[in-house]
């Protein structure tokens, strides 16, 4: 199983990034898909999850902001983030919970500007 991240990149503060990932490989069931990152120096943080029971949960500093979402056919999730801070420049990490494991993409950076 692999996860695949795409979406980041450089923009100005109040902008907007769409963050994909797509998971492949042989997958019979994901019980959750979410968003992680990482600013330098500081912990990896939960951003947004996805689960199959429950409604979507966000990092406080995100809510409003982030909307995370899925498209179940792609074995996909994406995350929407609208009004960016500089604040939330970091390293953002797909994960996924596949056929019982626990999965992380490669990573990828989402710088905001001031």
């Amino acid at each position: 199983v692999q996860l695949v991240e795409s979406g980041g990149g450089l923009v100005q503060a109040g902008g907007s990034l769409r963050l994909s990932c797509a998971a492949s490989g042989s997958i019979f069931s994901i019980s959750a898909m979410g968003w992680y990152r990482q600013a330098p120096g500081k912990q990896r943080e939960l951003v947004a999850l996805s689960t199959r029971l429950r409604v979507p949960n966000y990092a406080d500093s995100v809510k409003g902001r982030f909307t995370i979402s899925r498209d179940n056919a792609k074995n996909t999730v994406y995350l929407q983030m609208n009004s960016l801070k500089p604040e939330d420049t970091a390293v953002y990490y797909c994960n996924a919970f596949i056929n019982g494991g626990n999965y992380w993409g490669q990573g990828t950076q989402v710088t905001v500007s001031s």
